[in-house]
C-alpha cells in the first residue's frame, strides 16, 4: 500500500493475531493429514473419489504446515532471532509463498475435479422405479472414464501444473497480467463447479419427487424414504460444498481485482484493509473441507475410529 492511498483513506488495517493464525494452521493440518494417512492406508478408499479427495487433502496440509511456519518465522522475528531482511530469509520467504500459491491453486482445481467426478457419476446412474421397489444401475462407462490410471493422470497435471503456476506467480506477482490470469481461473473454475452442482441438484431433486411419487406399500416403504433421504441429503451436501466455497474464495479474489482495478480509491482502501481476514478465510475452508467432504463419509469415519485407537491395523492392508 503506498503512501498517497494510505493518505486517501482513514481505513486502519485489520491485524488479524499470530496465535488465531497458528490455531488454525494447527487444527487444520491435523485434520487434512488425517484423511490423507486414511485414504492411503485404506485400500476401501482407493477410488477416484476419494483419490481427489485426498488431493484436496494434501494441499490443505501443505498451506497449513507453511502457514504454521511462517508464523513461527514471525514470533522468532519478533523476538529478535531472526532477521527479516537477510538473504537466507527471503529465500525462504519465496519458497513458503510459492508453497502457499501451489495449495491455493491445487485446491481449486482438485475441488474442481471433484467436482466434475461427481457430474459423471452422477449422469452415468439410472434409476429404475417400481411400485414396490428402487434399483439403481452403474453404466459400465463411468468405469470406463474414471480409470484409476486415468485418474492418476489427471492428479499428476494438476500437481505439475499447480507447481509450474506457484513459480510463476511469485516470480512475476507485480505483473497484471499473473493477477488477471488467476482470477479468470477462479471465476471460470467457479462457473464451472457452479452449473455442475445445480445440475447435480436439480437430478438429486428430481429423484426425490419420483421417489415420493411412487404408490405406498408396505414392503417398499421403508426403502422409498430411505433413498429419498439419501437423495437429499446428497443435495444437501452440494449446496454445502458450493456455498462454503464461495463464501471462503470469493472475498480473497474481490481483493486481487480491487487492486487492479482501483488501487488508489479510498474506498476500495477500506476493503483492502481487511485482507488479513481474507487470508483467515481462506485457511478456514480447510477446516471446512475434511467435514463435508471425509467426515460425511461412514467408510471414513470407521477408518478414522481404527487409527485412533490404534486397533486391527490388519484390516488396512
Amino acid at each position: 500500500m503506498n503512501a498517497t492511498a494510505v493518505n486517501q483513506s482513514d481505513c486502519p488495517e485489520v491485524k488479524v493475531p499470530v496465535p488465531l493464525f497458528f490455531t488454525i494452521g494447527v487444527v487444520s493440518l491435523a485434520e487434512n493429514l488425517l484423511v490423507v494417512v486414511a485414504i492411503i492406508r485404506n485400500r476401501n478408499l482407493h477410488s477416484p473419489m476419494y483419490c481427489f479427495i485426498c488431493s484436496l487433502a494434501a494441499f490443505n496440509t501443505i498451506a497449513s504446515l507453511t502457514k504454521t511456519w511462517e508464523n513461527l518465522m514471525i514470533v522468532f522475528s519478533d523476538v529478535g532471532h531472526l532477521e527479516k531482511k537477510g538473504s537466507s530469509e527471503k529465500n525462504l520467504d519465496d519458497v513458503m509463498d510459492s508453497l502457499l500459491c501451489m495449495s491455493f491453486v491445487g485446491s481449486i482445481s482438485s475441488f474442481l475435479a471433484i467436482a466434475m467426478e461427481r457430474y459423471v457419476c452422477r449422469i452415468t446412474k439410472r434409476f429404475v422405479f417400481t411400485s414396490s421397489y428402487i434399483t439403481i444401475f452403474y453404466a459400465l462407462r463411468y468405469h470406463n472414464i474414471m480409470t484409476m490410471r486415468r485418474t492418476g493422470a489427471i492428479l499428476g497435471v494438476i500437481w505439475t501444473t499447480c507447481g509450474v503456476s506457484a513459480v510463476l506467480m511469485v516470480r512475476f506477482f507485480d505483473s497484471k497480467f499473473i493477477m488477471i490470469c488467476f482470477v479468470v481461473f477462479f471465476v471460470v473454475s467457479l462457473a464451472i463447479i457452479c452449473f455442475l452442482y445445480v445440475y447435480m441438484f436439480m437430478l438429486a431433486r428430481i429423484h426425490a419427487r419420483k421417489i415420493a411419487a411412487l404408490p405406498t406399500s408396505s414392503r417398499g416403504k421403508c426403502r422409498r424414504q430411505r433413498w429419498r433421504g439419501s437423495s437429499m441429503r446428497g443435495a444437501l451436501t452440494l449446496t454445502i460444498l458450493f456455498g462454503a466455497f464461495v463464501v471462503c474464495w470469493a472475498p480473497f479474489f474481490l481483493h486481487l481485482i480491487i487492486i487492479m482495478v482501483c488501487p488508489m480509491n479510498p474506498y476500495c482502501e477500506c476493503y483492502r484493509s481487511l485482507f488479513q481476514l481474507h487470508v483467515v478465510l481462506l485457511m478456514s475452508h480447510a477446516l471446512i473441507d475434511p467435514a463435508i467432504y471425509a467426515f460425511r463419509s461412514a467408510e471414513l469415519r470407521h477408518t478414522f475410529r481404527k487409527m485412533l485407537l490404534c486397533s486391527d491395523w490388519k484390516w488396512y492392508t
